[in-house]
């Protein structure tokens, strides 16, 4: 069965229409071209005429256009559009007509890495030329290093390697710096958050070198859809740039399907879970022979479906590579003979976290399956366009679970099909980052007085400090390193953490084995003794966790449960930055907090039911984070006449409302902000409503909802108006389970005062 045949059939399935609360049909649309520029290396047309290629897309040949004037380019366009030709047909040209010119590549993951350079790799050869490319990372064997230094024209590499590897020992790549044409970006719209803020401090690094060097190289940068890819490109490079948008790929027909799962208990306004659904939906493209992918949004909702799946299609031995997982924490190995199946058609289904959401080549899938919505209208689009990257028809489910921001998507599908989408938002002067970098720079080149660090704020002040700490020691108008560590290695790109936890196998006493990895700030919530860790749906106990040797040992187990942990959050506040609405207003302010996370318990949950088995406790160490924050303090004429379960149902029902508004409209990842209540706040000595950033340090998200309070008050307020549950259910406040039988009124005549006084104050 093709997917033509599939929509057929499910467009006669009364029981399945009956969960379909939309149903978008994308037409196809035609291919747009312009002829080759004529700036570009006739040499590169024969290879490309062997390919089928005459011409070029539209984006692709205005891209070209704008690099070769010599212009900062940013191109935007939508997965499988062919934006590896837009940079690569350039560079190759500049090689062709300047042998000494040098490329640097950057791609946020190894995988990524990998599979463009192949594709690179075969247009050289066909080119039959000596353009030599490497791929310079953790895996490159030290034999081959020395090699790639010195002769290496296009070195593709990622952030990490490039903050670690590259900058640091720049002394070994004086060619490379020296001849150093053209920076390469790919996936920019994944540097967001502290991943984004540190990428542009390295490459504020990376530019002073190569000035120190003599090189002025342009930067071309790629994206995925999102409202501001110019100016996240200006943020990350601190260069004005071109924009490039205008897509002239072409696409098959897409279909849309938004399936809401039926409603097991209407009081409560509960829903079937999202799980067994997507199970059932991926079984069924399964059955009918439709390769899929299916992105669910966290580690153990992967296992849990590969193990369905799995027990689905299992021959009489047992095997089941019909079906696979994908996320972090899989060998490099692994992944890459995951990829390789995909492509050679060999798996049917994979079911995987955002690990592969990038634009790796898996291959033309025909159905794409999303497990709740992914956080943010950027990523699921990038995950629907997974599917259908052929010019045939393509299906894409998004199935949403009961979470508020959830069934907010289903409910408004106009939302999610021309909402625009988000900002990527970042702050590479946020102090805890720039100052590692700038400490960095120091001890790759020496500061001269009055020297800039691209265009970081106060940069002498940040000499004196480090010189004051004794790690700068100033000379002759030049500040040098003088500390003995090395900066760059205690300093993680992705994470406040640098190092990550090993897991090693034990079941085979004579043969233990590494299966993965982790980080340390999931650790706790997955890796606890006693937890059931599941590898590829199979099974397996943590049998002792060693938090100071950074490793975890495991032995395979059969259990009919899986295990999930309780994580408690405490704050304490450090400074108070912005403070109003005193008085007859709503107190509301913003400043520097610690937050305090600890896991204490964990739940044993049984497989195909999901009841609870009974629970265990976790003895592991807190775990500190420095951040910025934003509050409301509800003054007693708000809440003075509430019971105190009353207080606390109302204030959950608010806090349950801002989980849902909060992500949209500071168009963010719900992962990225946290929003939490307290009755008797340690900050404030009173209730209050508290909203921090996920991330250390803070990348500006609260402080930007701490200016658009009306805002995400009305917004609030107009859910909770418009809902027709009558108590509380998982679209607004939450069920009644939670927020109790007046939850709902109490949540609303609270909203209502405080608008009304945010409101009169403003």
């Amino acid at each position: 069965m093709n997917v033509d045949q599939l929509t057929e059939f499910l467009r006669r399935d009364q029981e399945f229409m009956e969960n379909v609360v939309r149903w978008e049909e994308l037409p196809a649309h035609e291919a747009q071209y312009r002829p080759f520029p004529s700036a570009l290396d006739s040499r590169l047309r024969e290879p490309l005429a062997k390919r089928g290629i005459y011409q070029l897309y539209t984006h692709q040949a205005h891209a070209i256009e704008e690099i070769l004037r010599g212009h900062d380019v940013v191109v935007v366009t939508p997965t499988a559009s062919g934006k590896t030709m837009c940079y690569n047909l350039p560079v190759l040209s500049e090689i062709l007509r300047n042998p000494d010119a040098r490329a640097l590549y950057l791609f946020p993951t190894k995988a990524l890495s990998a599979d463009q350079v192949s594709e690179l790799y075969e247009l050289i050869e066909a080119l039959d030329v000596d353009i030599k490319t490497y791929t310079y990372d953790g895996d490159t064997p030290g034999s081959a290093r020395k090699a790639i230094r010195q002769a290496g024209h296009i070195v593709v590499t990622n952030p990490d390697m490039l903050h670690s590897g590259i900058l640091p020992h720049h002394t070994k790549w004086v060619k490379l710096f020296e001849n150093l044409k053209y920076i390469v970006i790919d996936e920019i719209h994944t540097y967001r958050g502290v991943f984004g803020s540190n990428l542009a401090n390295v490459l504020r690094r990376l530019i002073r070198i190569c000035d120190f060097y003599g090189a002025h190289p342009q930067f071309i940068l790629c994206s995925a859809t999102i409202a501001n890819p110019d100016e996240l490109a200006c943020t990350l490079t601190g260069r004005p740039v071109t924009l490039v948008n205008d897509n002239g790929a072409p696409m098959g027909k897409r279909h849309i399907v938004f399936y809401n799962p039926p409603v097991v208990n209407r009081q409560l306004g509960i829903r079937a879970g999202v799980v067994p659904q997507v199970r059932n939906i991926t079984g069924m493209l399964l059955k009918n022979g439709i390769q899929s992918i299916t992105f669910a949004r966290s580690r153990l909702n992967v296992e849990v479906l590969v193990k369905y799946l799995k027990e689905m299609v299992k021959d009489p031995l047992g095997n089941a590579g019909r079906v696979r997982g994908y996320r972090s924490g899989y060998l490099a190995t692994q992944r890459r003979e995951i990829e390789r199946g995909l492509r050679a058609g060999k798996i049917d289904a994979v079911v995987s976290t955002n690990a592969l959401e990038l634009g790796i080549d898996i291959g033309a899938l025909d159905a794409c399956v999303l497990c709740g919505y992914p956080g943010t209208i950027a990523s699921a689009w990038q995950q629907a366009g997974r599917a259908g990257r052929r010019k045939e028809t393509s299906i894409v489910f998004f199935v949403a679970s009961s979470a508020a921001l959830d069934q907010f998507m289903v409910t408004h599908p106009d939302y999610f099909l021309k909402q625009s989408p988000e900002n990527a938002l970042l702050n590479p002067d946020n102090l805890y980052i720039l100052l590692n970098h700038f400490k960095c720079a120091a001890y790759e080149l020496p500061f001269e007085d009055n020297d800039s660090f691209g265009n970081a704020p106060a940069p002498d002040q940040l000499m004196e400090y480090l010189t004051e700490s004794n790690i700068l020691r100033h000379v002759d108008h030049r500040y040098h390193w003088m500390a003995e560590d090395f900066p760059a290695s205690e300093i993680s790109l992705r994470s406040a953490a640098s190092e990550n936890f090993v897991i090693i196998d034990i079941t085979d006493p004579a043969h233990h084995r590494v299966i993965g990895e982790m980080d340390r700030y999931t650790v706790p919530m997955l890796l606890h003794e006693n937890a059931i860790y599941m590898h590829e749906g199979i099974q397996y106990q943590v049998e002792q966790l060693d938090f100071d040797a950074c490793k975890a040992y495991i032995r395979h187990v059969e259990v009919g449960y899986y295990t999930d942990a309780d994580l408690n959050v405490s704050l304490s506040l450090l400074d108070i930055e912005q403070e109003d609405g005193q008085g007859a207003g709503l107190p509301r302010a913003y400043g520097e907090v610690k937050v305090t996370t600890l896991v204490t318990m964990f739940k044993k949950i049984r497989f195909d039911t999901h009841e609870n088995l009974g629970f265990g406790h976790v003895r592991l160490p807190e775990i500190d984070m420095h951040t910025s924050a934003m509050w409301w303090t509800l003054p007693d004429e708000i809440c003075g006449t509430l019971a105190s379960d009353d207080l606390k149902n109302g204030m959950l029902g608010i806090a349950n409302l801002l989980r849902i508004v909060t992500p949209l409209y500071l168009m963010c990842a719900s992962t990225d902000v946290v929003v939490i209540y307290q009755v008797k706040s340690p900050i404030t000595d009173k209730p209050s409503l508290i909203i921090y950033d996920a991330t250390p340090g803070g990348i500006g998200l609260s402080q930007k909802a701490y200016g658009m309070q009306d805002l995400l008050l009305e917004k609030c307020l107009d859910i909770v108006d418009h809902c027709p549950c009558e108590n509380g259910c998982p679209s607004c406040v939450g069920p009644v389970g939670e927020v109790g039988s007046l939850g709902k009124k109490h949540a609303t005549q609270m909203l209502r005062e405080m608008l009304q006084r945010a409101r009169d104050r403003s």
